[in-house]
């Protein structure tokens, strides 16, 4: 899921409050992540990931799947389970984005619409700390790969809007060339890369 997302693919854009509110719980935005990652899953796998109980898992799935972010999936070819636990995946291949400005016509959206972001930021930074905490135990190959970067550069309020739009295009485009390259059979060398941008004004 993309916080403040400019994307044109309003279709995916959440804008109802009670929607959004589902990402206020961090679990939810672990397992939104998690089900991203192995794209089909039941509860029982998802415990597992995450180490929390079944039950509370599966509770939150449900909510997830309430408003649509999460749909159940079929038991694929091969895998475990007992034949009564659900599968789940994501209900579409494209995040979900929001704008904070769309909920910020009353006090209660802006203060959810604020939850969230912060949200977001504390976990994808516990994402970036636990591979800078694993760091030695990946190749040399990957260290010089992986990357943190910060420029600071003066744009009005639209160039800031087309600087994102430009930088979605490129993540796109990267991501559909994995997908292709997978199914080719260039497999073996791949792992998993989070991306995480920003871009927002500040004063000095």
């Amino acid at each position: 899921m993309a916080d403040d997302s400019h994307d044109s693919n309003v279709q995916n854009r959440i804008t109802d409050l009670a929607a959004l509110k589902v990402f206020t719980h961090p679990l939810r935005i672990e397992l939104w992540r998690a089900l991203g990652t192995v794209r089909t899953a039941t509860a029982s796998q998802l415990a597992d990931q995450v180490d929390e109980a079944v039950s509370l898992v599966s509770y939150h799935l449900r909510k997830m799947a309430e408003h649509g972010f999460i749909v159940e999936a079929e038991s694929p070819e091969g895998r475990g389970g007992d034949g009564r636990e659900r599968w789940w995946k994501p209900s579409d291949d494209r995040p979900f984005s929001f704008r904070s400005s769309d909920f910020h016509d009353r006090p209660e959206g802006a203060a959810v619409a604020s939850q969230v972001v912060r949200r977001l930021l504390e976990t994808r930074g516990e994402q970036y700390t636990t591979f800078l905490d694993q760091m030695a135990s990946w190749s040399k190959e990957w260290m010089d790969a992986a990357f943190s970067s910060e420029t600071l550069v003066r744009l009005t309020p639209d160039e800031l809007a087309r600087c994102e739009a430009e930088l979605a295009e490129v993540t796109a485009r990267w991501k559909e060339h994995a997908r292709e390259a997978g199914a080719e059979g260039d497999d073996a060398r791949r792992e998993h890369v989070a991306l995480h941008l920003y871009g927002f004004p500040f004063r000095p």
